[in-house]
């Protein structure tokens, strides 16, 4: 439990991230505040309903988020990217100043923790990809911060697995991986449960830099898995060649998976330290994504990740 009064702010918190970080950090005691664009909506209406404090705000407006952090003494940054399509209407450049933007005025408003959500998919070089460079640049500054700062470097979520293209609806599943070629994969609440673990102790996680994931899955293995919760054989394949000639978002993707770069670098021992009860695919979709995946069994539809 946190004995801190102040509340952590949670940028984010009506979409996966940020929802599982607030989630985490009200069952461990802590006050949270939401920034969200519509107080009215029925995501937020239900934070509210759950004990969030909630705030109103725009990324665009840089004395909104000033407001939201008064009086926080941490802050959890998520930002919208490109990768999540054009739905979001949201540059790299955009999400670099969002980034830049909340790290800055966290630190003129006296905040004690920032933590950056970042991606997994970063390497020493500019990996080519617009929503993974952005967050390498946003790093890069909040590193030169003068208060506690820690970044969080997810792996590939789970839930990912289940949206519609992948040919669960078909009996079959397509994915980046070569049946023998392993990839890291996170579940939503172990994120949340391993951020709240980082505000808990600053002393520990102030400074660094921490790739997170649930479990490391190969190709094989989730069809194995798919195959014994579906109840049927669900069969799995690299995306076929055509795919990847057709799909350059798809084929950039596949490119840094079979160099290292998407594979993901967690140190799963050292986050069961943290978090004993990380959840295997196997045990997330018996548990928390049963419900989704189920519902994926039955739904068609085409591959609406990101495009650029």
């Amino acid at each position: 439990m946190s004995n801190v009064t102040q509340p952590v702010l949670v940028f984010g918190a009506t979409g996966q991230q940020g929802g599982s970080i607030t989630q985490a950090l009200l069952n461990t005691g802590w006050r949270v505040r939401a920034f969200v664009r519509d107080l009215q909506s029925e995501k937020a209406v239900a934070l509210q309903s759950a004990g969030v404090e909630l705030v109103m705000g725009d990324l665009n407006d840089p004395l909104s988020i000033r407001k939201a952090m008064e009086s926080a003494y941490g802050v959890f940054s998520v930002q919208p990217s490109s990768g999540q399509g054009a739905m979001y209407g949201v540059s790299d450049e955009d999400e670099v100043r969002y980034g830049i933007q909340i790290a800055d005025i966290a630190l003129e408003s006296g905040v004690q923790h920032l933590v950056y959500s970042s991606t997994d998919a970063i390497g020493d070089e500019p990996t080519g990809m617009g929503h993974f460079d952005s967050k390498a640049r946003i790093e890069e500054h909040v590193r030169t911060l003068p208060i506690n700062t820690t970044i969080i470097r997810p792996a590939a979520f789970m839930e990912m697995l289940l949206m519609p293209g992948f040919g669960l609806d078909e009996g079959r599943f397509n994915f980046f991986m070569k049946p023998e070629q392993s990839m890291q994969l996170l579940a939503l609440e172990d994120l949340g449960l391993i951020v709240a673990a980082v505000f808990a102790d600053p002393e520990r996680f102030s400074g660094s830099t921490l790739s997170v994931a649930s479990d490391e899955v190969t190709g094989r293995d989730i069809e194995t898995v798919f195959s014994e919760i579906a109840g049927r054989q669900i069969t799995y394949s690299r995306f076929h060649n055509d795919t990847l000639s057709n799909n350059a978002f798809l084929a950039k993707l596949t490119h840094l998976l079979d160099t290292g770069i998407l594979a993901g670098t967690a140190n799963l021992d050292d986050l069961r330290a943290i978090n004993p009860e990380l959840r295997s695919l196997k045990n997330w979709l018996a548990g928390s994504g049963h419900n989704a995946f189920l519902e994926a069994l039955g739904t068609a539809g085409e591959w609406r990740y990101g495009h650029s």
